[in-house]
C-alpha cells in the first residue's frame, strides 16, 4: 500500500497514478474522506475519554444532587464514548479496506499507455535468417515431440488442457536450466531458496495478488490457503511483520517453486505448446533493500536476467513495461522478452519489478535504520521461467535435421551433452 501521508500532501500524484494506469481515479477522494473521518472521529474520542476520566475524579468527592448529576453525566458520557469508538473503527476499517485497493505508485518515467504502448530499450543478440541457411523452422512442439521431450496429449489427458509432461531430454534440460539459474544467482550472492507453493491469504493479498490479479489464483477453500502464481510471494512474506536491522540490507533471495495461473482471460492464446500453461517451475530473484536503493537494485536484477538470456544465447530486447500493463505492486517494470522464430515476434521471458515500499507495507516488514524505523523495498526479478525458455532454446536452436544445439552454459548440466537429437535417429 502506499504512504497515506503521500497522499494528503499531494493526492493529484496519486490520481495521475491511478488515470495512468486506468484504474479507479474516484478511489482516491474516497480514501481522503475515509482518512479523513477516521481522524476527526479518534480526535473526538480523545476528547471524550479525556473528559470521561476528568468526571470520573470528581465523582467520588461529591454527594448528594450533585453526585447524582455527575453520575447521569458519566452515563451519558459513557454512551458517547462508545458511540466515538465505534464510529472511530469504522473509518479506520472502511479507510483501510480503500487503501488496499489502491495500486501503487507509477514511477515517473514509465510510459503512459497500455499493453503495446511500451518501449524499447535495449535489443541484444542476432535473429538467425532461417530461409538463408535453407531450411524452415519447426516450432518449439514439432521439435519437443520429435526429441521425445514434450507430451501435452498426455498431459491434457490427465490433467487437462494447458498441462503437459516433460519427458526424457525434456526433463533433463528443465533440471539443467533450474540448475545453471541457481549457480548464477548464488553466484551473484543470492541464498538459494525452495519455498512454499501453498501460502495463507496474508501472505497472498500482502504481496498485491488478490487484487487486479485475483482471477488468475487458485484457492483451496477447505483450507483456506492459495496456490502461488509466483515464489515472489512466499519470498515476499518470509520477513512478513520483521524488523531488519539496515546493515543486513540488501537480502537477495533465489526461489524456485511450481508456480499454478488460472491463465483468465486468455482464452483462445498460445494454446500449442507449453508457452502459457496453468502450471511451470520458476527461479525467481527478489530483493529487500533500502528505499533509496531500488532503482538501482532494480537495474541490477534487470542486468542479472540479461546476463542470464545471454548466456543462452538467445536474441532479446527489454521493454519498458507501459503504465496500464503494470501489475498493482509495481511501481515499474521491464520485461526482457526472446526471439520467437515460428511466431515472427518476441514473447516474454523475464520480467522485474520494483514494488518500492508497497509489498512491505502490506507485510508489516520495517527496516531499522540508526534510531528510525522505515518500510523497506521489495523487488522481484524472473531469471528462469521454465516453459518459455525451453520454447525460445529449442526453437533458436534448431538445425535442419531436427536437432537441437546444446547452450555452451547448460552442456555441464547435462552430462557435456552438446546436441539434442531425435529420438528415432538417437536410437539408431
Amino acid at each position: 500500500m502506499i504512504d497515506l501521508r503521500l497522499l494528503r500532501e499531494d493526492p493529484d500524484r496519486v490520481r495521475a497514478s491511478q488515470r495512468a494506469r486506468g484504474e479507479d481515479v474516484a478511489l482516491v477522494d474516497a480514501l481522503l474522506s475515509a482518512d479523513e473521518r477516521r481522524r476527526s472521529s479518534g480526535v473526538r474520542f480523545d476528547e471524550l475519554r479525556a473528559e470521561q476520566k476528568a468526571l470520573g475524579k470528581l465523582i467520588p468527592k461529591a454527594s448528594g444532587d450533585e453526585k447524582s448529576e455527575l453520575l447521569k453525566k458519566a452515563g451519558q458520557l459513557a454512551a458517547d464514548v462508545k458511540a466515538a469508538d465505534a464510529s472511530k473503527d469504522e473509518a479506520a476499517a472502511e479507510a483501510q479496506e480503500l487503501l488496499l485497493q489502491l495500486s501503487n505508485l507509477v514511477h515517473p518515467d514509465v510510459p503512459v499507455g497500455g499493453e503495446e504502448d511500451f518501449v524499447t530499450l535495449e535489443t541484444h543478440g542476432t535473429i538467425r535468417d532461417f530461409a538463408a541457411e535453407g531450411f524452415e523452422p519447426k516450432d518449439h512442439l514439432e521439435l519437443g515431440t520429435t526429441l521425445g521431450a514434450i507430451d501435452v496429449e498426455r498431459g491434457a489427458k490427465v490433467s487437462g488442457s494447458r498441462f503437459y509432461f516433460l519427458t526424457g531430454v525434456g526433463a533433463l534440460l528443465e533440471l539443467a536450466l533450474v540448475n545453471a539459474a541457481m549457480a548464477q544467482a548464488t553466484a551473484a550472492g543470492f541464498t538459494p531458496m525452495l519455498t512454499p507453493a501453498l501460502v495463507r491469504p496474508q501472505a497472498m493479498a500482502g504481496t498485491g495478488f488478490l487484487g487486479q490479479a485475483a482471477q488468475d489464483v487458485y484457492h483451496l477453500d477447505n483450507d483456506d490457503l492459495y496456490l502461488v502464481g509466483t515464489s515472489e510471494v512466499a519470498l515476499a512474506a518470509y520477513h512478513m511483520e520483521e524488523i531488519i536491522d539496515g546493515d543486513r540490507l540488501p537480502l537477495r533471495y533465489a526461489g524456485f517453486s511450481p508456480c499454478f495461473r488460472r491463465e483468465a482471460g486468455s482464452h483462445g492464446k498460445d494454446t500449442r505448446g507449453i508457452f502459457r500453461v496453468h502450471q511451470f517451475d520458476k527461479v525467481e530473484m527478489f530483493s529487500y533493500v533500502d528505499p533509496t536503493d531500488s532503482q538501482a537494485e532494480h537495474q541490477r536484477l534487470l542486468d542479472w536476467e540479461k546476463q542470464w538470456l545471454t548466456s543462452l544465447e538467445l536474441p532479446f530486447r527489454v521493454i519498458d513495461v507501459a503504465s496500464a500493463d503494470l501489475g498493482s505492486s509495481a511501481a515499474r517494470k521491464f520485461d526482457c522478452e526472446a526471439w520467437v522464430p515460428t511466431q515472427g515476434k518476441y514473447r516474454e521471458l523475464t520480467s522485474t519489478s520494483d514494488c518500492t515500499e508497497f509489498q512491505s507495507r502490506r507485510l508489516a516488514i520495517r527496516m531499522r535504520d540508526g534510531k528510525t524505523v522505515k518500510p523497506l523495498a521489495t523487488l522481484n526479478g524472473t531469471l528462469c521461467a521454465v516453459p518459455r525458455t525451453i520454447v525460445a532454446i529449442l526453437e533458436n536452436h534448431q538445425q535442419a535435421d531436427g536437432s537441437v544445439r546444446v547452450p555452451e552454459v547448460l552442456r555441464p548440466f547435462l552430462g557435456g551433452r552438446e546436441i539434442l537429437e531425435p529420438v528415432a535417429k538417437a536410437a539408431k
